[in-house]
């Protein structure tokens, strides 16, 4: 089974009453799909390019997953905390395969 991703892009986060509700009510939308942190925003080096906000990766267990946390009902009430409360980008994005290597991707091109 491949494992899929919700990733975020955050900038100008305003740490305000809504975003910590949004915090604290995250990890029970996630629980019913597997879903849990990899990265929330930890210490960021940058390597190439400007980098100005927070990184977020969440994994679950499949594409399937992924969607349905997304689209909860859950999850769909909370989210308005945090996208009236930042700037950012978000994408749902499927995995690899265990073994995969980037000339594999030459087979689907």
């Amino acid at each position: 089974m491949t494992k899929a991703y919700a990733i975020a892009y955050l900038r100008d986060v305003d740490v305000n009453e809504q975003i910590v509700e949004y915090i604290e009510r995250i990890d029970a939308t996630l629980a019913p799909y597997g879903g849990h942190f990899l990265v929330h925003g930890g210490e960021l080096t940058p390597a190439e390019g400007t980098w100005d906000g927070d990184v977020i990766i969440i994994e679950f267990p499949d594409q399937e997953a992924v969607h349905d946390w997304y689209g909860s009902a859950a999850y769909q009430a909370i989210l308005p905390l945090r996208t009236q409360n930042s700037n950012g980008i978000a994408a749902l994005v499927m995995g690899v395969p265990d073994g995969y290597r980037a000339v594999d991707k030459l087979n689907s091109l």
